[in-house]
């Protein structure tokens, strides 16, 4: 019974289906599961599901993005009932657009993608300037801090942002990602890791922080 109850909440999400994962959830905290039960072996397995087939080109962005909200929806009906031990260890993501770029799309997606995969995302907008990532880097604590850009005018933007953050000396993690930028560029700019996409860069920040 236990394992049917959370498998369907799997397939629901690796479908999408906010409505049904929403009652599921809500069926599984009425039936006694722990949030974390629903999330480690409910939604979160959907997710994998979902992030298997578009790394081998079965789905794309669109389809990820309607599973990652059926995810968050299902995360939002937990969050009340999580441990304090378990949201002390949730890992957290602050990103943002860097300094002169004012798109916000290829953000969006990845804390999308982020927040599906049970993440907690601080997400810090357009046009941040080192200083706002420094300050609200130093107040979170996040795991990682993402930067992104959309245009090759603000790729300066950008390395000067990970030199500060990494002047200062703090320990996360910091991926950058955008249509101009590369796996090179990241490592001349002294990044720990590029995302060529928001799964891209969700795998690899689940490799960094040993979450696989």
């Amino acid at each position: 019974m236990e394992e049917k109850v959370l498998l369907s909440i799997a397939d629901l999400v690796e479908k999408g289906d906010v409505k049904k994962v929403r009652e599921s959830v809500e069926l599984a905290l009425r039936e006694g599961f722990s949030a974390e039960e629903i999330l480690n072996k409910g939604l979160m397995v959907g997710m994998n599901r979902v992030g298997e087939k578009f790394r081998n080109g079965k789905i794309f962005i669109p389809e990820v993005l309607i599973s990652a909200r059926s995810m968050q929806a299902g995360i939002d009906l937990l969050e009340p009932h999580f441990s304090i031990e378990s949201v002390k260890t949730r890992k957290k993501l602050l990103i943002g657009t860097v300094e002169g770029d004012l798109h916000d799309l290829g953000k969006n997606i990845v804390s999308i993608v982020f927040k599906g995969a049970g993440f907690e995302v601080v997400d810090l907008g357009i046009n941040v300037s080192w200083q706002k990532f420094l300050e609200e880097a130093e107040k979170h604590k996040p795991d990682v801090i993402g930067l992104s850009s959309l245009l090759t005018t603000t790729m300066v933007s950008m390395k000067n942002i990970v030199k500060k953050l990494k002047d200062e000396g703090l320990e996360s993690l910091v991926i950058v990602g955008g249509a101009p930028v590369s796996e090179e560029f990241a490592v001349e700019i002294g990044a720990d890791l590029f995302g060529s996409s928001a799964m891209d860069g969700l795998e690899k920040v689940k490799r960094a922080l040993e979450l696989v």
